[in-house]
């Protein structure tokens, strides 16, 4: 029987349930849904196949431990108990970063060194090892996150963090994270033989992510992860991930996506960045202003991260916009349309309040997605 490891795919706030469903799409069952994160059992495949297709997630996570612990001996000794070696070779390089929040254990740097004196000890008693481990085999970077005095102790199998995605060449004075795009798709209905359309495109990536994601490809697929490194996760696992990845795109289907924005070097960007993602004629991007923005079709979406309106000067311009979006988009009540911003008074501008809001973080910006469900036509 394979051997069961628990995972932690770390989210930002608000979107844990849109990784949880995407870990449950994976066929993974045992799903428990927390602040920031969604732990899950899988086997060694698990790691692999987590990290070529959530599109949400911040980064995948192994968990080797958690306890209470108000003193460094009680940090030092319950770390040491834990079987490190069962993930870690002799050879494995062992950085420790660390957190600390509303803790005892306050001393951030104290912890991480008290957590990598306890590895390298528990590795030492365990492979007959004399005075320190070598560091010289691939990278295993253990957290040590303290939350009122609770230890958790994770091995990272992702690397840089899943935003990366690899495509992204170019970028806008504020890009929005590429797996907070794909969670604006994905909460919305749009299926992938209806019009979708981003009025302010930016460096293009939610249309982007829009397109991955209506031709199921593995968000991962063109990138590497740190664990691909490890003995515990052999290449024959990945090899067998990507096959699955490979044979589950579908690059066949037509897609109706469409990016528009003010600024002619954003539209150059944007169309740069999908051609390093590969989808280069399956977006088409142009330069528009939104008073110019008449949508075609029926049953489309409209889903964009607008200008917030935040600087000195920018925002009665951006207000103006957010007015010319609601006016138009009223021509079009078969349209439905999902916006991202801080701004509060969007609804009043947009001229309608929105069928459901939801509370997101951009970064470290609170927003609101504001979502307004279109009146669906017969074709």
């Amino acid at each position: 029987m394979a051997e069961t490891y628990t995972l932690m795919a770390t989210a930002a706030a608000g979107l844990e349930s849109v990784v949880a469903k995407e870990v449950q799409d994976l066929g993974y069952d045992n799903v428990q849904v927390e602040n920031s994160r969604v732990l899950f059992k899988a086997d060694r495949s698990g790691v692999a196949r987590a990290n070529l297709w959530l599109r949400t997630a911040d980064r995948v996570k192994l968990l080797v431990g958690e306890f209470e612990a108000t003193t460094f001996d009680e940090l030092f000794e319950k770390t040491k108990a834990l079987p490190w070696e069962h993930y870690i070779p002799e050879d494995g390089e062992v950085p420790v970063v660390g957190k600390s929040v509303k803790s005892t254990l306050y001393s951030v740097p104290d912890c991480q060194a008290i957590v990598k004196k306890a590895i390298v000890n528990r590795m030492l008693n365990k492979y007959g090892l004399a005075t320190k481990i070598p560091e010289t085999g691939a990278k295993y970077k253990v957290e040590i996150a303290l939350l009122k005095d609770k230890a958790t102790l994770t091995i990272d199998t992702t690397g840089p963090g899943l935003h990366k995605r690899g495509y992204r060449v170019g970028q806008g004075e504020a890009p929005l994270k590429e797996t907070l795009a794909a969670a604006l798709v994905m909460l919305t209905n749009w299926r992938a033989d209806e019009p979708f359309v981003d009025p302010f495109t930016g460096s293009g990536t939610i249309p982007i992510e829009a397109a991955l994601i209506g031709q199921n490809i593995a968000p991962g697929f063109n990138r590497e992860f740190v664990s691909e490194e490890w003995g515990l996760v052999p290449q024959k696992v990945w090899d067998e991930a990507i096959v699955e990845a490979e044979d589950l795109a579908n690059y066949d289907q037509p897609l109706q996506i469409s990016g528009y924005d003010i600024d002619h070097k954003m539209i150059q960007v944007a169309n740069q960045n999908a051609k390093e993602a590969g989808l280069a004629d399956l977006i088409h991007w142009k330069q528009m202003q939104v008073r110019d923005f008449h949508p075609k079709g029926k049953n489309g979406y409209v889903v964009s991260n607008p200008p917030y309106g935040e600087r000195i000067g920018e925002r009665k311009e951006v207000e103006e916009m957010y007015k010319q979006l609601g006016v138009n988009m009223a021509e079009h009540p078969s349209w439905s349309v999902y916006i991202l911003t801080s701004h509060q008074g969007f609804e009043k501008l947009y001229g309608k309040k929105a069928t459901k809001k939801r509370k997101l973080f951009n970064g470290f910006i609170r927003t609101d997605y504001y979502q307004y469900f279109g009146k669906k036509e017969k074709s």
